[in-house]
């Protein structure tokens, strides 16, 4: 693949540093997994019947950085990024590519809210809630559900790039 670096979570550290060490480190392995690939290869779902794409997730994953640290944590009204008819709380949006959509582009938009993310994130504690459907939701709970959410997409993503040309692990 290519040199991304994919940071160590700590082993012997405290909370919050080992639940940012893991979202780093699992933000790091889905940029690895797109690593090399062109737009054509990035926007080939290559997994039928399933429609994934590498774009798509990487979209996708754009959508949810937004919801959970800046609609649910900060509590800001932005839109959704890549559907203007997607899922209001992002958490089932961008996984549909517009004409012309580039993995560039989605790999920009998506290291932008990863930035967004860590600046909302940076002076909050880990008890400090934001508000999601209803419930209260504390940042200590969206790390762990971010973690979990890029877990299972990076298994999405290390199939589609198997399938594109053969790469497997990171």
């Amino acid at each position: 693949m290519n040199s991304i670096e994919r940071p160590v979570p700590p082993m012997n550290a405290d909370e919050r540093a080992v639940l940012e060490g893991w979202l780093d480190f699992h933000r790091a392995t889905l940029e690895t997994k797109c690593a090399g690939v062109d737009d054509t290869q990035a926007a080939t779902a290559s997994v039928p019947p399933s429609g994934i794409t590498l774009t798509g997730l990487v979209q996708h994953m754009a959508e949810v950085e937004r919801n959970w640290f800046r609609r649910v944590l900060a509590g800001e009204q932005a839109p959704p990024i890549h559907d203007s008819r997607a899922d209001p709380h992002g958490t089932e949006g961008g996984f549909e590519l517009a004409e012309g959509a580039s993995l560039h582009e989605a790999l920009s938009t998506w290291k932008a809210e990863v930035v967004g993310a860590r600046e909302c994130c940076a002076d909050r504690a880990l008890a400090e809630t934001g508000h999601f459907a209803g419930h209260e939701v504390s940042l200590r709970w969206i790390y762990v559900h971010m973690i979990e959410e890029y877990a299972r997409h990076n298994g999405h993503a290390d199939l589609v790039r198997e399938r594109i040309d053969g790469t497997t692990g990171v």
